[in-house]
């Protein structure tokens, strides 16, 4: 269990950097919008904070899917659950999003997860099929 706080302390503390990039962006498309013109300091100290925890807790949580006792299926059930925690809890927090937009938010986020998990899953699966093909050979 040692080995997996490590490592997701580490993947964490790996992407972190990335709260204040996804701040920014966050940031340009309201005010793109019209929905913001400007930040008070308090806005922007707890943007970067509160985007830089996501990002450290967005990258950590792929450590379950290395711990072997937790089938596939399951590890990414918890991967998606904490991970949509964490987003809402983040985008409620700054006030990006409006809690009667939780149903565009959740249909977003399961498509988005779908979509991105699939394009990894795929791809692997089919080289391993090739690889069995080769060692079958």
């Amino acid at each position: 269990m040692k080995k997996f706080i490590k490592e997701f302390c580490i993947r964490g503390l790996m992407f972190a950097w990335g709260g204040p990039f996804i701040t920014a962006i966050v940031w340009l498309s309201l005010s793109a919008s019209g929905k913001i013109d400007a930040l008070n300091v308090n806005q922007v100290v707890i943007g970067i904070f509160s985007t830089t925890f996501l990002a450290f807790i967005a990258a950590g949580v792929t450590v379950i899917h290395q711990i072997d006792t937790i089938p596939k299926p399951f590890a990414a059930l918890i991967h998606a659950s904490i991970l949509y925690i964490d987003y809402l809890g983040i985008y409620l927090l700054n006030g990006w999003m409006e809690f009667s937009h939780l149903w565009i938010f959740t249909l977003f986020f399961l498509l988005g997860f779908a979509l991105i998990w699939l394009s990894i899953y795929i791809p692997n699966r089919i080289r391993v099929e090739k690889m069995n093909k080769m060692l079958e050979s």
